[in-house]
């Protein structure tokens, strides 16, 4: 089964919204071990539409719709496809009762063309729109598999997850699910990651390799396609276990985890606190680390210092450590990881001091960096020299504290 997938819309094309439907989809299909060959947007014009749904029957036997299943004028996916398969739009009972009871409950008057909504492909098998109201649908028709899915992410997802997928699968006895696993990576850029396991992509069969880069980090997609899962799983660890001989120190999650995720988890999880004192990122860790429910249990709290007068007055940096060194210099970081962990009685204190640019600062070129992280055992300092724009700069030192943090907490465990 060779699948493409259309999204409908013109907020697409005009770049309003991401195409993130043909994402979703073709990460769930390569899981079921679907082959996903071409991504296709078309805007809300039927003509147009009737084009695309005619070229994707020529190389496609799987054609997977997302949008325009709505109650405007505009919304004429399922029209067109009736069109062209030459089939009647006929009313789904129970989607029809859905829609009904949907605006009885809200005291809202039902305007007619919300009827629209549950039209369906004449002899479809419907798929329940649990998150909203227009149904999906899926219809097989001269050895091609069609299948309408509603555009917002929130209903279209659990109607695949719950629905689409398990109809696609029960019409592929036998196949071979692709299970994938992603190893995130800090520390080490895309192209000496690549170089350093470049033998091992280049035998790549099955498992497979593929290295992607991310924000400032790398990821590496590991997929193996078997009958049996477990045997998928086994050859997954053993082509991870090469991969972390080489690069494991890296290595600090997996999915769709981030940085600071898996930073807070391993605080909690040793019971360990951590304050910050941040000048260079301007209170930046301390929201990262908040955005995260429950960071009361790790995280203390941040003292933002831009100036040296408040280096002084709120960390009590010495003036003399100031005048002598500077403010952007392994000493003064080292005070003000000290001085903030002593005074909001964590268990680590980590400080960013440096130069963001675009200019120097105490003759320092922009992105030296210094990063200090203390705790009860001494304190140690890391120096950095980050290229990029300002705000890059300041993301990418934020990175590095939280792996600095990472890996301390690690190897204390």
């Amino acid at each position: 089964m060779n699948a493409e997938i259309i999204a409908v819309g013109s907020e697409l094309l005009l770049g309003q919204i991401a195409n993130t439907n043909a994402q979703f989809i073709s990460s769930e299909l390569a899981e079921a071990g679907i082959n996903v060959f071409y991504h296709s947007v078309v805007g809300d014009n039927p003509g147009r539409l009737e084009t695309v749904i005619k070229n994707a029957q020529t190389r496609s036997n799987l054609i997977i719709f997302t949008g325009g299943l709505g109650p405007t004028k505009d919304d004429l996916t399922k029209e067109t496809i009736a069109a062209v398969l030459g089939k009647q739009l006929v009313y789904d009972v129970e989607a029809m009762e859905g829609i009904e009871i949907y605006y009885k409950r809200t005291g809202r008057t039902m305007t007619e063309n919300n009827r629209k909504q549950a039209l369906v492909l004449e002899g479809a098998d419907v798929l329940p729109n649990k998150n909203g109201m227009a149904p999906g649908m899926a219809l097989e028709a001269d050895g091609i598999t069609y299948m309408l899915l509603p555009g917002p992410p929130k209903e279209m997802r659990p109607m695949f997850r719950n629905f689409g997928i398990t109809y696609l699968t029960a019409k592929l006895p036998g196949v071979e699910p692709i299970v994938s696993r992603v190893l995130r990576f800090f520390g080490i850029g895309e192209s000496l990651l690549e170089a350093t396991l470049q033998d091992i992509i280049d035998e790549q069969t099955n498992p497979t390799v593929a290295p992607l880069a991310g924000s400032h980090e790398v990821t590496l997609r590991l997929s193996a396609k078997f009958k049996d899962i477990h045997m998928a799983q086994i050859q997954l660890d053993l082509l991870e276990e090469r991969i972390n001989e080489r690069v494991g120190e890296f290595l600090y999650g997996y999915g769709e985890t981030s940085l600071t995720e898996t930073t807070a988890e391993y605080l909690k999880s040793s019971n360990l606190t951590v304050s910050s004192a941040e000048s260079l990122t301007g209170g930046w860790f301390g929201q990262q680390m908040t955005e995260l429910p429950g960071s009361s249990a790790f995280y203390k709290g941040s003292v933002v210092c831009y100036s040296n007068e408040m280096k002084e007055k709120l960390l009590d940096v010495s003036p003399d450590v100031l005048a002598s060194h500077g403010a952007v210099s392994p000493d003064t970081a080292k005070q003000m990881a000290d001085n903030i962990r002593k005074l909001t009685g964590s268990d680590i204190g980590i400080s960013f001091t440096g130069v963001a640019g675009p200019d120097k600062s105490e003759g320092k070129e922009p992105g030296t960096v210094f990063i200090g992280l203390s705790d009860k055992n001494g304190t140690e300092v890391f120096s950095l020299s980050l290229s990029g724009s300002r705000a890059s700069i300041r993301e990418r030192s934020v990175k590095h504290g939280l792996f600095f943090l990472l890996t301390k907490v690690k190897k204390g465990q």
